[in-house]
């Protein structure tokens, strides 16, 4: 097939470059957001009288009908044409002859995938947000039937203070609401039009870019056409974006983890999101938390090998560039299928209330609020950490939690000690304290559910 820029050259390419060449195998994927720019694109050539208003409104719907064909399969792209836009023109070029070939006008292939790339990345933003908000909703779910379930929380993953399960919940709750304020920024990035910047220095051609940027809801267009074409910060932000979520369900896949194995039992997965080992008869292993986890790197690469393409690139436009996509087609499809499966996941666990609850009590969990008890008495916060440190010492030795030792045993370490300690210590006491903004009584943790229902509602 004839190359659409093959007028300069007078040896035909090699099969091997048309293969190394090409893109369509994988920029196909853009073919609705490359019609629909280049009906926009025909729309204002025709209302600019810079091509005749009749051809561009038999070149749009051309598209139209092309991109029924697509969607309907149709269509099989050609290798020899390179990528989708010369596809698409060759498609149009074929059905309606030379006027096709007008539709080319005032642009460039360099602005043309830009343009492209920026409608994609809005609609993954789009997308990516809905499935976050999903697993959110889920997680506020959870939450709410465990404002009660006290669970060891830990530093250094060991035992520290006693909060609630729905309180962990809530922590992974702030992460993911991060990572749709972080994404509404990518959109924010992305949401300016490259097009009419042409192949690096606009054109001779009177274009409207606005009236281009309003049919594709574009906030702005862009100032400098060297930078127009050769941007691709709003592909590396959309990286980075989904390598900090992939980041945030990673850490709580290790936490699941963690809490199915029979060390911990604070949960059991359900079986259908649970697989078996092919020699062990016992075995119910976590690899759906395990592939979140492992696909995490996958994403990071992704991140890293953009930078690196784009590290060395002078102005304006090289073909590394070609590169942009297969980063961030696989990063949406990554966060994608894990943000469903990790959603399904959490909602069929099971909770293993009195597991977590006995855990809480017998590594000392309640020590913080011994020492603050000693200080709401008049002791000082050191001698009071340094008194119940003896105390656990003591506990330690004798193999028991500090609300089974005696008041006698307090006493004899410390004289300030009355009766009144062992309410202090309750783990449902040493809980609900904790009654200030951010903490993890039952109070404050319903306040922020009921806050972040209405926040998700608005964003």
């Amino acid at each position: 097939m004839k190359k659409m820029w093959g007028g300069r050259f007078s040896k035909k390419t090699d099969l091997l470059t048309d293969d190394f060449n090409s893109s369509i195998s994988f920029d196909q994927r853009l073919y609705k957001q490359d019609i629909k720019g280049s009906m926009a694109h025909a729309r204002m050539l025709g209302n600019q009288n810079i091509i005749d208003p009749k051809e561009a409104d038999l070149i749009i719907e051309t598209l139209e009908a092309i991109l029924l064909d697509i969607e309907a399969g149709k269509i099989e792209f050609s290798v020899s044409m390179e990528d989708i836009h010369m596809n698409v023109e060759a498609i149009l070029t074929e059905r309606i002859g030379d006027v096709g070939k007008k539709l080319h006008t005032g642009r460039s292939r360099n602005d043309q995938v830009a343009t492209d790339m920026r409608l994609y990345v809005k609609e993954i933003v789009a997308d990516s947000k809905l499935l976050i908000q999903n697993l959110v909703l889920t997680l506020l779910d959870l939450a709410e039937d465990h404002t009660d379930t006290i669970m060891p929380g830990y530093t250094h993953l060991q035992r520290a203070q006693p909060i609630t399960f729905s309180h962990h919940l809530m922590a992974y709750v702030e992460m993911f609401k991060r990572d749709m304020i972080r994404l509404d920024q990518v959109k924010a990035i992305t949401d300016t039009l490259p097009l009419g910047s042409g192949a690096l220095a606009t054109t001779t051609y009177p274009l409207d870019r606005h009236a281009v940027a309003n049919e594709l809801n574009f906030a702005a267009v862009s100032l400098n056409s060297l930078d127009g074409v050769s941007d691709r910060d709003f592909c590396l932000d959309f990286l980075e974006a989904a390598s900090v979520l992939m980041m945030h369900l990673s850490r709580f896949s290790e936490e699941i983890i963690l809490w199915c194995s029979s060390e911990f039992n604070f949960i059991t997965l359900d079986d259908a999101f649970s697989t078996g080992s092919s020699i062990m008869p016992q075995k119910k292993n976590p690899d759906i938390a395990e592939l979140v986890r492992g696909k995490t790197g996958r994403v990071y690469g992704n991140l890293m090998s953009l930078l690196t393409t784009m590290k060395g690139i002078p102005l304006a436009y090289n073909k590394d560039m070609q590169e942009d996509k297969e980063p961030v087609f696989d990063s949406y499809d990554t966060i994608s299928i894990c943000l469903i499966t990790f959603a399904k996941m959490i909602k069929t666990l099971t909770v293993n209330k009195e597991v977590m609850k006995k855990s809480a009590a017998g590594g000392f969990s309640n020590a913080t609020d011994a020492a603050d008890w000693l200080v709401k008495h008049g002791v000082a916060f050191r001698d009071a950490h340094e008194i119940i440190g003896k105390l656990v010492f003591f506990a330690l030795e004798n193999n028991k939690s500090l609300d089974e030792l005696t008041l006698e045993d307090y006493q004899n370490i410390s004289p300030v000690f009355d009766d009144s300690i062992f309410a202090a210590i309750d783990l449902n006491t040493c809980v609900n304290q904790r009654n200030i903004i951010g903490g993890p009584a039952a109070e404050q943790v319903k306040k922020a559910i009921a806050f972040n229902r209405q926040w998700l509602a608005q964003n």
